[in-house]
């Protein structure tokens, strides 16, 4: 990967970007995103775009959701210990023993999730049963509800701590690269047309949007307002190579091979084919994924917005999805944009997706 590049995906998975509170990240991205677009903008809720070749047709959206998985501080105790809600897909039982930092309005406020130690649990308890979420609590070295006040306040976003890292190889390790992946993606890719010399009739419009991880809210918004004629989403997939995880169950995704195309549902059977062939004259081995009745990302609400809009997913294989050791090859990454902009520059002028009746 290009070192720019590579730059860019750290400082961007890096940069905690809780749902509901993207700012930070989405500034991180529209400063990428800028140098090469004709125009940026957000919206109410911080939606953010990217236009190249503005006034092209057809317009086609390139989206990918800002948002991490999070908590967010519920109750204070009176000897200062906080107690969270969780914003997203958290699963408690890997969250305790973790640092975390607290988002105030003042700055960051570090802190620990509690972990009562094996010495001193029920001998009775054989088989201790998972943690809930409103059995965590947090530690930020005070002893009292007022000191912990002075510094937090109920709704403060919470964040683990793990960043970016190399693995092994391509191999590459962070907490949220569900989904800054696709918001990568999406500016890489608008990075590669603006650097092409084939003329490019789309207009394209890269988009990070918000709040998926809660309801799939931002696309909702964003795909509502742009109004696109094709929409190209980019998000993680379950990788299932790896112990304990059932392949007649969840289907055979491997990293290392290749990004995954879904079938079915949302996803437009001529967008599919496209995709394909595309990707077969890159070069770009693809992975192949079913869906029963939704896909569980922002394809879902993107394709029945106004009355349809043609549309695809396109999935980085990510094994330990909604933990902090996320891992995903760099290899893979690399082919989404690639693909991505191959699809855009296939487009031509007015072109529409219309399923053969």
């Amino acid at each position: 990967m290009r070192e720019p590049s590579l730059n860019f995906l750290k400082t961007l998975v890096n940069t905690p970007s809780p749902v509901g509170h993207e700012t930070r990240g989405q500034r991180v991205w529209l400063d990428y995103a800028k140098q090469f677009a004709d125009e940026t903008f957000s919206d109410a809720y911080g939606n953010c775009v990217a236009v190249l070749n503005k006034g092209g047709s057809p317009r086609l959206m390139l989206a990918g959701h800002a948002d991490e998985i999070a908590m967010a501080v519920n109750y204070i105790d009176d000897n200062g210990f906080i107690y969270v809600r969780k914003m997203g897909g958290v699963d408690a039982a890997i969250t305790k023993a973790q640092r975390v930092v607290i988002h105030t309005r003042s700055g960051a406020v570090k802190g620990v999730v509690g972990n009562v130690a094996p010495h001193l649990t029920s001998k009775d308890d054989k088989e201790p049963k998972p943690p809930k979420i409103h059995n965590l609590f947090i530690d930020i070295g005070v002893s009292k509800r007022a000191d912990a006040e002075k510094v937090v306040r109920i709704g403060d976003p919470i964040t683990l701590v793990d960043e970016f890292d190399i693995l092994r190889g391509d191999l590459a390790v962070a907490r949220a690269f569900d989904n800054r992946i696709g918001t990568f993606a999406v500016a890489e890719a608008l990075r590669l047309l603006k650097e092409s010399k084939v003329k490019l009739h789309a207009e394209v419009c890269a988009v990070s949007n918000v709040q998926e991880e809660v309801g799939l809210l931002g696309a909702r918004q964003i795909a509502y307002s742009l109004k696109p004629d094709v929409a190209l989403v980019v998000d993680v997939t379950h990788a299932t190579d790896y112990p304990t995880v059932s392949k007649a169950q969840h289907g055979d995704v491997k990293i290392g091979k290749g990004p995954a195309i879904t079938h079915g549902g949302c996803n437009h059977p001529d967008v599919v084919v496209r995709m394909e062939s595309v990707a077969k004259a890159k070069k770009i081995s693809l992975q192949h994924e079913a869906m029963s009745a939704t896909s569980g990302t922002d394809t879902d609400v993107i394709f029945w917005t106004r009355g349809g809009i043609a549309s695809a997913l396109i999935s980085l294989p990510n094994r330990y999805m909604h933990s902090p050791v996320e891992v995903v090859s760099l290899k893979d990454l690399e082919q989404i944009p690639q693909l991505l902009a191959a699809f855009a520059l296939s487009l031509k002028k007015g072109e529409q997706f219309k399923v053969k009746i």
